[in-house]
């Protein structure tokens, strides 16, 4: 099979690439093993939250121009700044053109309320959900926080003590539908993606806005787990017109409505480009002559190989396997690509849990160019995008969303230019 570009994984990163390859008319194929970690998505995308030596950042743009003094490996400090800059003004039009739409902009971040009620900065957020331009300011003062009976990853009593802490006088309502019975029965069924399933159809959704318009009688909002709208885009306005109030959603634990939407209107994207989307699969081996790679294997596709002018590598970091940690170093399992690690294997961790750990910065070794390294030499068609890459920390710096997302438009623009 031939194709003009290849790209291995088919989380943020490689979606995104393959979408802007897509929309400048090259052929592109994902292959992707499973689920990506944008199903654990909270409904935001992180741009900077923090500089490296943990100074909050309320403008993002303006802390990336800050990072390469910090950290000069960082991914953004090797896309460089003003191409950052760039790039970030293009993720929301993609974004949406792929149908999620988002609120933010790269100059300011705002605040998203967390599942327990805490208030987090960050760039985008998914239109619907809870956020605030101020982490003490909410727009009511009055709110019904609702559950559905029996649903345990949702805390509204949590959620209520820090809403109280800044002055919102707070009121739970629980509902129930005969049509959560079933699932109802096996508490392990009792997940938001099973629950949103029933209210796809329009008279759950009917009898769920009449439920919620008796229980928040007297409020000014009301607050809902991210129960609805899994296969369709109008659940929320659906809801706000019957029910006559401002509703705004918190995501529950993972897997989340926002990050399994989010996935598949990036999959419909991509596909709808042209591009093709081999899921389930995963790469084998791959033929490597004079610095190119020629062609990778697939388990699903046996001898038959995928051919390409360029390659991708965005399989993620260790949560994806994109990087496999053995006793003594860190192994890039698709390529033998080099890695950037400690070699001394008790300096890759601390046993503080929520300290900066010292493998999260752990990646692909590559050039100024992002090509990836190979015994010291640079593929020469290969490039690396995502959380793979070496040089950051996504939990500390709150940068993961954007530094896969950045690095995925900064790589196709390089194999455009190619």
């Amino acid at each position: 099979m031939r194709f003009d570009t290849v790209i291995i994984g088919g989380g943020l990163a490689g979606m995104a690439c393959g979408i802007r390859l897509a929309e400048a008319g090259r052929r592109c194929a994902i292959v992707s093993q499973g689920q990506s970690a944008i199903h654990f998505s909270s409904g935001s995308f992180d741009l900077l939250g923090r500089l490296p030596d943990g100074q909050p950042v309320s403008d993002p743009v303006a802390g990336i121009a800050r990072l390469a003094e910090q950290c000069p490996a960082h991914p953004y400090a090797v896309i460089g700044a003003e191409n950052c800059t760039r790039l970030a003004g293009q993720v929301p039009a993609l974004l949406r053109e792929a149908g999620i739409r988002v609120v933010g902009d790269s100059r300011h971040n705002h605040f998203r309320i967390t599942p327990m009620g805490k208030s987090k900065a960050t760039w985008l957020t998914i239109e619907g959900y809870l956020t605030t331009d101020e982490p003490d300011k909410y727009p009511f003062r009055r709110v019904c926080i609702a559950n559905i009976e029996g649903f345990l990853d949702f805390y509204p009593e949590f959620i209520a003590e820090e809403l109280n802490r800044r002055g919102v006088e707070c009121r739970f309502g629980n509902f129930n539908h005969p049509d959560l019975e079933k699932i109802r029965r096996n508490p392990s069924e009792m997940r938001s993606a099973n629950i949103a399933r029933v209210f796809d159809h329009d008279a759950d959704l009917e009898a769920l806005a009449e439920a919620l318009r008796h229980q928040a009688a007297g409020c000014d909002a009301l607050i809902l787990p991210a129960l609805i709208g899994l296969t369709r885009n109008d659940s929320l306005e659906f809801l706000r017109q019957r029910v006559g109030l401002p509703i705004h959603l918190l995501p529950t634990l993972p897997p989340s409505i926002p990050g399994i939407r989010a996935q598949q209107a990036l999959q419909h994207r991509f596909r709808e480009l042209g591009g093709e989307y081999f899921l389930g699969d995963s790469v084998l081996s791959a033929e490597i002559e004079h610095d190119r790679v020629r062609r990778i294997f697939t388990a699903n596709h046996g001898n038959i190989p995928f051919e390409a002018e360029h390659f991708v590598l965005a399989t993620g970091s260790f949560f994806s396997k994109g990087l496999v940690a053995t006793p003594d170093r860190i192994v890039e399992p698709v390529f033998g690509a080099d890695t950037l690690h400690t070699p001394n294997r008790a300096e890759w961790y601390t046993l503080r849990f929520f300290d900066r750990q010292p493998y999260q910065a752990f990646g692909v070794r590559t050039d100024p160019s992002l090509r990836v390294m190979k015994q010291g030499r640079p593929l020469e068609n290969l490039y690396c995008a995502g959380a793979g890459l070496a040089g950051f920390h996504p939990v500390q710096e709150e940068c993961g969303a954007g530094v896969s997302l950045l690095s995925a438009l900064h790589v196709a623009e390089l194999v455009l230019n190619d």
